[in-house]
């Protein structure tokens, strides 16, 4: 069949959409636009179609149009705020995951999708679509799908790396897609707190340190305190590609000399910024967006010296366990790579892995501290204890690696804001996490 044979009308290409079949409608960039509205217009027709997705950054029209799961079952590997909003309201369920295994999943566990509908850039001279600032699992996804469909989009950026695209002869069908550019993540302000963590963090990282920054301003205010500090040959090897990191790179503190995997590289599986952002990766021989499962295993990640891993967490108890994605039962985010990369930073030679938090937060008017003798009934742990090396708020840093029960609680305690510390030592005692010999 050629490239014209193979072109078709996205109401056509919906049009091969039966009811029981299992979809795949990637995820954040690579998130089907055109072929979801065509999907959408059917759902009366439909029933049981089952559809993972992962951390939308627009409204689905599959969902709008079916806001009860009537006739779309819908299922994401990782929320955004449009995700978590339509779990609220019963319409999305949570994967749970470490994010780089997620290809596995696909050749052991799960059956084929039924088609796979991808967001793709215009193919190129070698006949290949390439994915944008996407990759992911999208490869694995394609190669299992039993129809394979591209939504060929001006819009999407050529981003280099090995495994970031398909070639037309994997594809069945091309449809038309938008011209619209990647969707932009707006920076969130930056408070005095996240300052204040970001120099603690700061002061830890070595040169020719390896890093990992997870979503979120704290972590993107260590990469401008970074670029302050004029670091030299840093290296990049991360799931996420932010604003920071592109900061750090123009500041001339990455070089990527010192990394064992990829010299000269920053490496990313996917990107989420801002136009300033998406630009500089575009046809840029220094940025490859590789597939997942060769960012986030700790095997790999590993294998770069200096390993630093930077990640964010919204309650911390006593012991030291993390709970950065849920609110009791209430699902927010997701495992994504945390996990992977505390294990991969602490395995390379020098690595280093940090928790970020603030010390409270506000609810209802009413200030809470984020450390707690118990987490919130329900919360999902993240990061188990066993796992954990520096916690840092505003009030210090920690290395909870080798502390006993008893001098992790006092650590923590003291990570604390002033306000809370006294009653949790109370508790800490009263649960005899801390005895009368432990000073």
């Amino acid at each position: 069949m050629d490239v014209h044979a193979k072109r078709i009308s996205a109401a056509d290409a919906a049009a091969l959409v039966k009811s029981g079949m299992w979809l795949d409608l990637g995820g954040v960039n690579s998130q089907s636009e055109v072929f979801d509205k065509t999907l959408a217009a059917r759902a009366s027709e439909l029933s049981d179609v089952k559809i993972r997705s992962c951390l939308s950054i627009r409204p689905l029209a599959f969902l709008e149009a079916d806001p009860q799961g009537e006739h779309f079952q819908s299922y994401n590997w990782h929320f955004g705020g449009y995700d978590r909003m339509k779990h609220d309201a019963g319409s999305v369920i949570y994967i749970p995951l470490n994010l780089g295994e997620v290809p596995d999943y696909y050749r052991r566990f799960l059956d084929p999708p039924d088609i796979a509908v991808i967001r793709v850039a215009p193919m190129d001279e070698n006949g290949v679509f390439n994915f944008g600032p996407t990759n992911a699992w999208i490869g694995t996804v394609l190669e299992r799908a039993r129809t394979v469909i591209v939504e060929e989009s001006p819009g999407i950026p050529y981003v280099y790396g090995a495994g970031n695209g398909v070639h037309v002869d994997q594809v069945d069908y091309i449809i038309d897609g938008t011209d619209r550019p990647p969707t932009e993540l707006p920076h969130a302000p930056l408070t005095d707190i996240d300052h204040k963590v970001a120099h603690l963090v700061a002061s830890e990282i070595e040169e020719g340190s390896c890093i990992q920054i997870g979503i979120g301003a704290m972590p993107n205010a260590a990469c401008s305190l970074l670029a302050e500090a004029g670091f030299k040959d840093l290296g990049i090897h991360t799931e996420m590609l932010t604003d920071g990191i592109i900061d750090l790179v123009k500041a001339g503190c990455v070089t990527g000399a010192r990394k064992k995997l990829d010299p000269g590289k920053v490496v990313f599986t996917f990107a989420l910024g801002s136009k300033y952002m998406y630009d500089a990766i575009t046809r840029n021989p220094d940025a490859e967006c590789r597939p997942v499962d060769y960012t986030n295993l700790p095997h790999i990640i590993m294998q770069n010296d200096k390993a630093v891993s930077i990640n964010n967490t919204t309650q911390i108890d006593l012991q030291g366990q993390a709970a950065s994605e849920s609110d009791g039962h209430r699902h927010l985010t997701g495992t994504g790579g945390q996990l992977q990369f505390v294990r991969g930073a602490y395995a390379s030679k020098g690595g280093k892995s940090f928790m970020l938090l603030s010390s409270t937060y506000e609810r209802k008017g009413t200030r809470k501290s984020r450390i707690v003798l118990d987490l919130t009934p329900g919360n999902i742990v993240t990061t188990p204890r066993s796992d954990i090396m520096y916690v840092v708020t505003e009030y210090g840093i920690v290395n909870l690696k080798g502390k006993s029960v008893a001098d992790r609680a006092k650590a923590l305690i003291g990570l604390a804001h002033p306000d809370f510390r006294d009653d949790l030592e109370r508790q800490a005692r009263e649960a005899g996490l801390i005895r009368r010999w432990v000073h």
